[in-house]
């Protein structure tokens, strides 16, 4: 008897931590993006109006790689990642390639959240995490396949990673994490008691 793992969701995690620069560079994302959230009067707004509890710049600002170099960086290195999952995802681009359609800032508050949802119109997306104080959210993937399940049974408390319907992700400052962009996900309330920093992104197949 054997069982054939099919369809399998990957989910790629990498970190920047091992880069010689890191610390310099994730202190100039780190400022960046408290600049974002001090002076993105329209961010805030947005973020008011839709109750998000902290700093967005998803809404309000579509060009941080140019106004900032550590963001400019940050992309780069990026890219090299996105384009490793694509090469592990077994991709076909054809004559085009994965290009970054968006890049944003989120600074999440102390007893926040983000609730659940997928990124459409992408390929691949992300996050990047500059600063997860302890107590800081995790994120919570879920198994695409859970709305078709129907009359199945819990799995067990001890199930294997790969047989679980929610699997959390804890990062540290300078994880990468990179999944499709159907994959539903949400970050759970921040029970830190500082704010947590992250850096999101989608890229979209030209």
């Amino acid at each position: 008897m054997a069982l054939r793992p099919l369809f399998i969701t990957q989910v790629y995690e990498a970190s920047l931590a091992g880069d010689r620069d890191f610390a310099a560079l994730n202190a100039d994302l780190a400022d960046a993006c408290r600049m974002l959230a001090a002076e993105d009067a329209a961010g805030r707004a947005w973020c008011r109006e839709h109750g998000y509890g902290g700093y967005t710049s998803y809404a309000s600002l579509d060009d941080l790689p140019r106004r900032a170099t550590a963001f400019a960086t940050l992309k780069t290195r990026l890219d090299r990642h996105a384009a490793a999952f694509a090469r592990d995802l077994a991709f076909d681009l054809g004559g085009g390639r994965l290009r970054l359609d968006s890049l944003w800032v989120n600074v999440l508050k102390p007893g926040a959240a983000h609730s659940g949802h997928i990124h459409p119109h992408s390929v691949i997306s992300g996050t990047v995490y500059v600063a997860t104080p302890k107590g800081a959210s995790a994120l919570k993937l879920e198994d695409p396949r859970l709305p078709l399940m129907m009359a199945a049974p819990l799995r067990l408390p001890d199930a294997p990673e790969a047989a679980r319907p929610f699997v959390y992700l804890t990062p540290e400052p300078g994880t990468v994490l990179m999944w499709e962009s159907w994959l539903r996900h949400e970050v759970p309330v921040n029970r830190a008691r500082s704010e947590r920093i992250s850096i999101s992104f989608n890229y979209g197949w030209r």
